[in-house]
């Protein structure tokens, strides 16, 4: 039996100390649900998904508080609607 969920899939942009950068990507490197997509001129892109919105936002919440971090904020947010056998954890995309 199939059980339909939704996958939340976020972009937030990430706003650095100078001199920080290469610090504060590995840290949301090390987090499970985040990847880092791009980085320039102490600005990072981030890539965020999540089973709700308040997984991203709880992840979000965890990289503003990195020591280095100026600013984090979210950009975008889809919701992609995913179809799981209903003994099935979270949804998952690859």
């Amino acid at each position: 039996m199939l059980e339909h969920r939704n996958h939340h899939i976020s972009s937030a942009v990430v706003s650095t100390l100078p001199g920080r950068t290469v610090e504060v990507i590995e840290a949301i490197e090390a987090m499970p649900d985040a990847e880092v997509h791009a980085h320039e001129s102490g600005k990072i892109v981030v890539v965020i998904e999540g089973d709700s919105t308040r997984a991203l936002g709880n992840c979000l919440t965890q990289i503003a508080a990195l020591e280095g971090v100026i600013t984090a904020n979210m950009v975008f947010e889809q919701i992609e609607k995913m179809e799981v056998p209903a003994d099935e954890g979270p949804a998952q995309t690859s």
